[in-house]
């Protein structure tokens, strides 16, 4: 780590850069991608030569990540072990995976003034992330994660900080939703009993792949936890998923939430606050169309549990996000930004009705991994 103050009258950004030897002089810096938690910049520099050479450079959330050198310590061994991995296989980790720019004194990372830690990273060229999904680009994404699977399947878990606790345990956002509901801060549990009704039926649902944990069936793996398509760079040419990226979520976890979250996120038609519910529908084709790159790309490292386990993993991720929405609702919106009132109760009856859908299409759910596990 590298500690910096600026001057008075210097901006923050250039006395991050003036920490590490550049290959010319900047150009340009300027806001970057659509992300709502670190913030990002495109930094451009102009060479000696005449061409140009383009970073990025991300300043970590305090809010989210109140102990970035646990981020960064778990995103140094990720990235590192990623590396060797790719280049065993005949593959190009300057495009693969993330990589670190050092500080000119070999720090990973600098802190400014204020605390707040910097990162600068290589520039992945010709390659984009996409906002919302083809068939065939949720296909890719599928491959992408679970290469990113098959590629992590020996890195000892364990030895990864958790850097946000509890973020995928179910069991513990019931156990809050309830708290909320206790409180009813505002008065609004009276108008949403359906949805309250809905979750408290489910209570046992949500120590399903908890209790498959605790009881050795399912592995501890690396996981991503925010396995959004969002988050996979595609390459312009092939149109494949060639790097996984915002790797701050990466901790311990179950590969089956990792698969969940992409079907909750991709496979329907629907924006999250969508609030007409016929428009809001579990798309199985698209299912199967992630599960089948999923599969392809995690090349038989599953097991046999984990992939029983899989329709699982896209049911409890959703519910779990639905009680996450309905239970921000009921405490007066205090984390998931809103722009009305009703927007999370909205965000949270999507993700209801898709649970509906899925526990209605699950067996369906379990012979598509059927299909392709073999």
């Amino acid at each position: 780590m590298n500690t910096i103050s600026a001057p008075e009258g210097d901006s923050v950004i250039s006395q991050i850069l003036a920490a590490y030897v550049l290959p010319g002089t900047v150009a340009d810096v300027a806001r970057h991608g659509k992300g709502h938690i670190n913030d990002t910049f495109c930094v451009v520099c102009k060479t000696p030569e005449g061409g140009t050479a383009r970073f990025i450079l991300q300043r970590l959330s305090q809010a989210a990540f109140p102990h970035p050198e646990e981020v960064m310590e778990n995103f140094v061994g990720i990235t590192s072990y990623l590396r060797r991995e790719i280049l065993a296989e005949g593959g190009d980790p300057l495009r693969e995976t993330l990589s670190l720019v050092k500080t000119g004194d070999g720090a990973d990372f600098v802190t400014d003034a204020e605390g707040r830690a910097w990162r600068l990273m290589p520039f992945i060229e010709n390659a984009e992330c996409y906002q919302s999904a083809t068939p065939e680009l949720f296909a890719a994404s599928g491959r992408a994660f679970g290469r990113f699977q098959y590629m992590l399947r020996d890195y000892p878990a364990r030895t990864l900080h958790e850097t946000i606790p509890h973020f995928h345990d179910t069991e513990s956002r019931f156990e809050q939703f309830l708290a909320a509901l206790e409180a009813d801060k505002l008065n609004r549990a009276e108008g949403v009993s359906p949805e309250i009704q809905f979750i408290l039926r489910r209570k046992a649902d949500c120590g399903v792949a908890l209790r498959a944990l605790r009881e050795g069936k399912l592995p501890l793996r690396v996981t991503h936890n925010d396995t959004k398509l969002n988050n996979i760079l595609i390459d312009r040419d092939t149109h494949e998923g060639i790097c996984i990226i915002d790797l701050d979520t990466t901790m311990p976890g179950l590969a089956i939430n990792d698969f969940g979250d992409s079907i909750r996120f991709g496979a329907n038609h629907c924006m999250e606050d969508e609030q007409d519910l016929t428009k809001v529908n579990f798309d199985i084709s698209l299912y199967e169309v992630f599960t089948r790159g999923f599969l392809e790309g995690a090349r038989g490292s599953l097991t046999s549990a984990e992939l029983e386990y899989l329709p699982w993993g896209a049911r409890l991720m959703t519910l779990e996000c639905g009680i996450r929405f309905l239970t921000d609702y009921l405490d007066g919106d205090h984390y998931f930004h809103v722009s009305h009132p009703r927007q999370n109760l909205d965000r949270a009856r999507t993700q209801l009705k898709l649970v509906k859908d899925m526990e209605e299409q699950f067996d369906a759910m379990g012979a598509v991994v059927a299909k392709y596990a073999k």
